[in-house]
Order: C-alpha cells, then sequence, then structure tokens
C-alpha cells in the first residue's frame, strides 16, 4: 500500500477529510482530525471550527486531542496516533508534543505554516522533553484538493 491510498491510516484519513469537509459548513478552512488510540480504535474527530465558534485555538487538532484526553481521562495520549489533513501549525504540534502524542500522520504539507517539516520540526526537535514520530504525505492529493477547492471557491467570491 502507497502514501497515496493511505496504507495503514488510510481509514482514519478519510474520517479526517469526511470531518475537514463538514466544516467547510460553517466557513471554516477545511481540516479534519482524528485520534487513535494505541490499539489503532477511533477515540476523537474534529474539523476545524474556528468560525463557528470565534475561538482562535479551535483548530481540528487542538479539538480532536481535547477529546480524545477526556475519552481516556488523562491528558497524556502515550501511544496515541493523531491523523490529520494538513501538516500542523505551531499550536498544534505544540500540542501534540504536551499530550505525549506518539505519532503524528498527515495528509497535505503547508509550505505557509507547517511546524512539523515545511517550515519547523517542533515534532522531533531534541531541545523538547518528547519527540513525535511523524509520517507525511498520506493520501496528500486528495487532502490538497480539499483545501484548493475551498481556496479557490472563495477567491471566486471575492472577485465577483
Amino acid at each position: 500500500m502507497t502514501a497515496a491510498t493511505g496504507g495503514r491510516w488510510g481509514a482514519a484519513m478519510r474520517l479526517a477529510l469526511d470531518r475537514a469537509r463538514l466544516a467547510v459548513g460553517s466557513g471554516d478552512v477545511p481540516v479534519g482530525a482524528v485520534v487513535l488510540d494505541p490499539a489503532g480504535e477511533v477515540v476523537a474527530a474534529a474539523g476545524n471550527e474556528r468560525e463557528l465558534t470565534q475561538d482562535p485555538t479551535a483548530h481540528a487538532e487542538v479539538l480532536a486531542l481535547r477529546r480524545a484526553a477526556e475519552a481516556a481521562g488523562t491528558w497524556r495520549l502515550d501511544g496515541h496516533t493523531l491523523v490529520a489533513t494538513l501538516e500542523p501549525c505551531t499550536m498544534c504540534a505544540g500540542a501534540l508534543v504536551l499530550a505525549r502524542v506518539e505519532r503524528c500522520v498527515f495528509g497535505a504539507y503547508d509550505p505557509k505554516a507547517g511546524a512539523v517539516a515545511s517550515l519547523f520540526d517542533v515534532l522531533r526537535d531534541p531541545r523538547l522533553n518528547h519527540r513525535v514520530d511523524v509520517r507525511g504525505g498520506i493520501m496528500e492529493a486528495e487532502c490538497s484538493a480539499v483545501l484548493l477547492d475551498f481556496f479557490s471557491g472563495h477567491r471566486r467570491v471575492g472577485t465577483d
């Protein structure tokens, strides 16, 4: 199996994509995230809710981590995996480190704000007390397409 089909992360990435698409309904940038427990079972999922809640921290990754911590009964998400449609930003990467997440799997790279591979490498910074395993480019074309569709629609609306 390849990164294009998602391999072992495909089902979780498809769920994250579903959550991303739902975010569009409230005008949010279509990013979705899913948290898997150590057995690989989905324990939380979210899409961006910044516009919906007017909360600048309501990124899909942060919301999914909050819900996973609630489900686990602890903020320590040792052994958990976060699957996101877009490379996490600095805030979300910091949250992954602080939650002690084991692995971050993401779809599209974010050359403007990505803090996992594109601009920074927060998750594997040896100066921090925890490092997160990273897998990028999973179902990248599909994840990118959702974002490109959203932003091309916004550009058309803005030029009318």
